[in-house]
């Protein structure tokens, strides 16, 4: 009867906090550090890639409508599809990236800077139970339409302001600089498609995406007051 008494107090009994890490772990750590730095790494520069088509593809839209006087600005036009689908993949591959960035930022945050400052880890903060919780359940970090507000304000909103200018610059001044604007209307046309549809479709594409730059703005300063903390880590 003691011996059972014993074994259920034992069950019972929570299980106590540990203060510090030892040798073997603190060197898993550092290396689990390098693994993540390195995913990070690789995935910005899948980041860089998309970002790369996107100004290829509207140099290219770019020599084609300005390459005669008689070109058409439908190219300028149409590489805002291309664009867009080169937006789409990047904020995807954003996800992952934010994935093992906060992963990383957590690290250095919460092992080597206090491990630098003052030789304590702080275990009792519990930011190694937040990481382990990431490990165990991995999701992402941010939502689709954030991270595509991100990749706006961080390239996108340069190419699609640098291709509204081009094709406005079109209309305008070439070949000749534009008189009314009956006449720009009229150079606006592409076949069946009047000019007028194109500069309001315009003005809605350019204002659609702007507002998704500002709105996930303000998401990530709600989120980084939340927090209390400069910039919204995505982890905690």
């Amino acid at each position: 009867m003691t011996i059972k008494t014993e074994a259920l107090n034992t069950k019972q009994t929570p299980k106590s906090e540990r203060k510090e890490l030892t040798s073997p772990e603190i060197t898993a750590v550092a290396h689990l550090y390098r693994g993540e730095v390195y995913r990070s790494t690789i995935w910005r520069t899948r980041l860089d890639t998309t970002t790369n088509w996107a100004v290829v593809t509207l140099g290219v839209a770019l020599s084609i409508s300005f390459s005669t006087p008689n070109s058409s600005p439908l190219p300028l036009v149409l590489v805002g599809v291309l664009i867009l689908l080169f937006l789409m993949l990047e904020a995807r591959r954003y996800r992952y990236f934010n994935v093992w960035r906060a992963r990383a930022r957590w690290l250095e945050t919460h092992f080597y800077a206090p491990m630098l400052h003052d030789g304590d880890l702080h275990l009792e903060e519990q930011w190694q139970q937040t990481l382990a919780e990431d490990y165990l359940h991995p999701k992402y970090h941010v939502g689709f339409l954030t991270s595509v507000g991100r990749r706006i304000r961080s390239n996108y909103l340069w190419i699609l302001l640098i291709q509204t200018l081009a094709f406005g610059g079109k209309i305008a001044v070439h070949p000749t600089p534009v008189e009314s604007w009956a006449q720009a209307v009229d150079r606006a046309n592409v076949g069946p498609i009047p000019g007028e549809f194109l500069f309001v479709g315009g003005f809605l594409y350019v204002s659609v995406w702007a507002g998704i730059a500002m709105w996930s703005y303000r998401q990530d300063i709600l989120k980084s007051r939340k927090q209390g903390r400069p910039k919204s880590d995505s982890m905690g």
